[in-house]
């Protein structure tokens, strides 16, 4: 899961080498959280966090193999 929002993140900024993705396991959920530069916020959510969505439902329908619930947060 972390490999994969490092992919899609860094495809979408100026500045790939600022992404930083760490991923924590608690009981039955995994929290990833992503870290970009502060000038490319923007182009990760989008326009009413379009972008954020659609990341989200990508890591959601990659997760449906474990049996745990993903959840994003865009720091």
């Amino acid at each position: 899961m972390k490999e994969l929002i490092e992919v899609i993140a860094k495809s979408l900024v100026t500045l790939p080498d600022e992404v930083v993705v760490t991923e924590t396991e608690k009981e039955d959920t995994i929290v990833i959280e992503l870290k970009v530069a502060s000038t490319d916020m923007g182009k990760v959510i989008g326009k009413q966090g379009r972008i954020a969505k659609a990341i989200r439902c990508v890591l959601k329908a990659a997760s449906t193999q474990e049996e745990k619930k993903v959840v994003l947060e865009i720091v």
